[in-house]
């Protein structure tokens, strides 16, 4: 874990300067998005914002997992495992369960994942897949002052158990995401 955890904080780092020079687009309320291929069927995407509301609200709110239904429109259930939140040397561990819909094209996926989720105390989440209908599933979320609000960037790295080719997932992450993000930031600074 720690290798993934450095690698993570390297991409970060390189995410945090890339969104300091893209800092008028952003405190326009654009949204910078990455997007390429994640093996044959999957995606990597790295998304960034700014928040304007302050990191600790910011914290509160996106640490309230049951609330992420009213974040994510595709999300239809977001809660933690009771019994599964644990503190740990590096912060707070815990599992949790959610399910969204996807429709494509022609068709709709559904994914139900059960995730570990590691909160750090430099405004951090972790989420590993620990069960669902993907092949593979990491991402993490960091927050950070900027310009008296919040830098939040998205990354996540995703294969499903459906064999759908890279290339749409691709185009549907374009599609949806900013839209996505947007919702968040609108229920974030209600």
């Amino acid at each position: 874990m720690v290798a993934v955890t450095s690698s993570r904080s390297l991409a970060l780092q390189s995410s945090l300067h890339q969104a300091k020079q893209a800092l008028p687009t952003l405190l326009q309320g654009e949204i910078l998005l990455t997007v390429k291929p994640h093996t044959a069927w999957g995606a990597a995407v790295t998304a960034q914002m700014y928040v304007p509301s302050l990191c600790e609200s910011v914290w509160q709110q996106i640490t309230d997992y049951p609330r992420w239904v009213e974040f994510l429109p595709a999300l239809s259930r977001s809660q933690v495992v009771p019994g599964s939140v644990r503190k740990t040397e590096t912060g707070k561990k815990l599992w949790l369960q959610q399910t969204a819909t996807k429709d494509f094209w022609l068709f709709s996926a559904s994914a139900d994942v059960e995730l570990e989720v590691l909160e750090l105390p430099d405004y951090q989440v972790q989420f590993q897949l620990r069960s669902g209908n993907f092949t593979d599933f990491a991402a993490s979320l960091q927050l950070q002052d900027l310009e008296g609000g919040t830098w939040l960037c998205y990354s996540v790295q995703a294969t499903p158990s459906i064999p759908i080719p890279s290339m749409f997932i691709q185009q549907a992450i374009q599609l949806d995401l900013p839209a996505n993000l947007r919702q968040l930031r609108k229920v974030l600074c209600r």
